[in-house]
């Protein structure tokens, strides 16, 4: 036997890519033109020389301006499923979950002119432009599944549905509102909104389902799926 120390092979780190690093510049610097000029103004020139860079190596990472485009809206839309995932502690329970999808989607963050701006511009395009719609179809599937996935596990199914959709129209719309108003928001109003809501949304429907016996009703959560309800929030009466 050898009598070499032997050692576990050390973990392959990630080589350097300057690639990375270059189409990082062009999504911030996306952010910053289509705040300045809007959406319709923003051109490729414009983007590359506030990044620092060619308009030909705008071409070679994302094609033309849509890629770009495409690509400024995946990474706001993954932004904000990062913070959701943050927002989850290990012991999370189905209300919590509901919460942290509130937070992520209504948080300080969200409310900054800049990023409201573009979100404002790509919702506008959505309508028209095929692979913006898709992008949105993806991001608006994440919303609900979380929403869903937390509701399930507090009241029956039909009812989830009904709210994980409620919700998440009420997300949008006060997001959308606080951001048009000449106000300056944090998000915080909204964020108490929301969550009232859900709370008081969740208590009728537990009231409904005590006061109802008709055969074949969808189930009653289980004391476990109780014993998580209120999560961080308030008790729900």
């Amino acid at each position: 036997m050898s009598t070499k120390a032997q050692s576990s092979p050390l973990p392959r780190l990630r080589r350097f890519e300057p690639g990375d690093v270059r189409r990082r510049q062009l999504i911030e610097a996306t952010v910053e033109t289509i705040a300045d000029v809007g959406f319709a103004a923003a051109t490729i020139n414009q983007i590359a020389g506030r990044a620092g860079v060619s308009a030909g190596l705008v071409a070679f990472y994302f094609g033309d301006k849509d890629g770009l485009l495409e690509a400024t809206l995946r990474h706001l839309a993954a932004q904000l499923h990062t913070a959701f995932v943050a927002g989850l502690a290990a012991d999370s329970g189905p209300r919590d979950r509901i919460a942290a999808v509130i937070d992520a989607n209504l948080g300080t963050s969200q409310f900054d002119r800049r990023i409201a701006t573009v979100w404002l511009a790509f919702w506008g395009q959505v309508p028209v432009v095929a692979r913006f719609a898709r992008v949105q179809r993806v991001y608006e599937r994440r919303m609900i599944s979380n929403l869903l996935a937390g509701f399930r596990d507090l009241v029956p199914d039909v009812a989830a549905e009904r709210l994980a959709a409620a919700t998440a129209a009420m997300i949008d719309g006060l997001w959308l509102r606080a951001t048009l108003s000449t106000a300056v928001s944090d998000g915080s109003q909204a964020r108490d909104m929301v969550n009232g809501f859900v709370d008081a949304q969740i208590a009728l429907t537990r009231l409904a389902l005590m006061t109802r016996s008709e055969p074949g009703d969808v189930r009653t959560p289980s004391s476990t799926e109780r014993r998580t309800a209120t999560g961080r929030r308030a008790a729900i009466p």
